[in-house]
């Protein structure tokens, strides 16, 4: 259940335990917890959330996400993890919807220049056609 490195810690809960109530003098019964806590800095996105501002932008979200990575990062440095992890979750989500947004908006682009190029090959082809398909006046 530890992860390797992390060596567990033995605590002993208070109270005891004799056994069945009532009866006085049976074995003591001491149980144990294991407690791992984390203590790595949340990640505060800073990188993720320059790209979006830089590159991916719909409706100001990379800057919105730019700004509490900010924010995440100078709680971590003055010692809050959890004002951090705070942050950097809402940096998270809003990267998240502004690169979905994004990338919608790429898919929507490209298929309006596939059609938008096959309209126009149809209508160039409609108008080099003779009107005549049939050429009658063919001499050979």
């Amino acid at each position: 259940m530890n992860p390797s490195g992390y060596p567990g810690e033995v605590v002993p809960l208070q109270g005891r335990y004799d056994g069945f109530s009532g009866q006085p003098g049976g074995p003591a019964v001491v149980q144990y917890t294991t407690l791992n806590i984390s203590s790595e800095p949340p990640k505060d996105h800073i990188i993720w959330s320059l790209c979006c501002f830089v590159y991916a932008n719909p409706l100001c979200l990379g800057l919105a996400a730019l700004i509490f990575s900010i924010k995440a990062r100078d709680r971590k440095v003055a010692g809050d993890l959890e004002g951090a992890r705070h942050y950097a979750s809402t940096a998270r989500c809003l990267n998240i919807w502004a690169t979905v947004l994004f990338s919608i908006a790429i898919l929507i682009v490209m298929i309006v220049i596939i059609v938008v190029a096959v309209q126009v090959q149809t209508v160039y082809r409609s108008i080099n056609r003779p009107s005549n398909p049939y050429n009658f006046n063919y001499r050979g």
